[in-house]
């Protein structure tokens, strides 16, 4: 899948080695649009493939989090206004689940602890749906977010695919294997299986 993707503000360090991308964020990288601190930030790292009308992406994230806000998981983008990333934040002394959820400005929440540096991120977008699901063993899934994101039509046209950024510092080296993109996978919202 990584052959079908290009970068939204390519790293310095970055390689692509037996299906995995290993990549280095570059110094105070962020995405993040104007609610509470009143910047904006598009600098962080996406390698997206473009995609077309509904979809589920996955991917596993494998990363040495270790300083405030570090953060790695999937994008989907729209434009720079309108976009979410979601996967693992570093707050607090601890990784956590999180999502940013941006239509000109963005809405962060964060979820329970991630308990390990290695996960799973699932978005699906369906009949104007997104749903944000992680897993810390690759077989249980827990919903992250549930919010309205797009009319659901078939020229809906998306960048999706893993992203990473370090509005602290510089240096966190993150590993995505798995990346996949599919038909959207459509579940009871209960449903934590695979």
């Amino acid at each position: 899948m990584f052959d079908q993707c290009q970068w939204i503000n390519e790293p310095a360090q970055w390689r692509v080695e037996h299906d995995t991308l290993f990549v280095a964020t570059g110094a105070n990288t962020d995405f993040w649009r104007k609610t509470h601190y009143g910047f904006v930030r598009d600098s962080g790292h996406v390698f997206a493939a473009s995609v077309n009308g509904d979809f589920t992406a996955e991917v596993t994230v494998d990363g040495d989090f270790s300083a405030l806000y570090d953060q790695a998981g999937l994008m989907v983008r729209e434009s720079e206004a309108r976009w979410v990333k979601a996967g693992a934040e570093y707050n607090d002394g601890a990784l956590t689940f999180s999502t940013v959820l941006t239509n000109e400005l963005s809405d962060w929440s964060l979820g329970s602890r991630a308990g390990a540096n290695r996960f799973r991120v699932r978005m699906t977008i369906a009949e104007g749906v997104l749903k944000v699901q992680c897993s810390a063993d690759e077989h249980t899934w827990t919903l992250m977010r549930l919010a309205p994101f797009a009319a659901s039509r078939a020229d809906a046209r998306w960048l999706v695919g893993p992203m990473c950024c370090t509005p602290e510092r510089g240096g966190l080296d993150v590993r995505f294997s798995d990346f996949r993109i599919g038909p959207p996978i459509v579940r009871d919202l209960h449903d934590i299986s695979m």
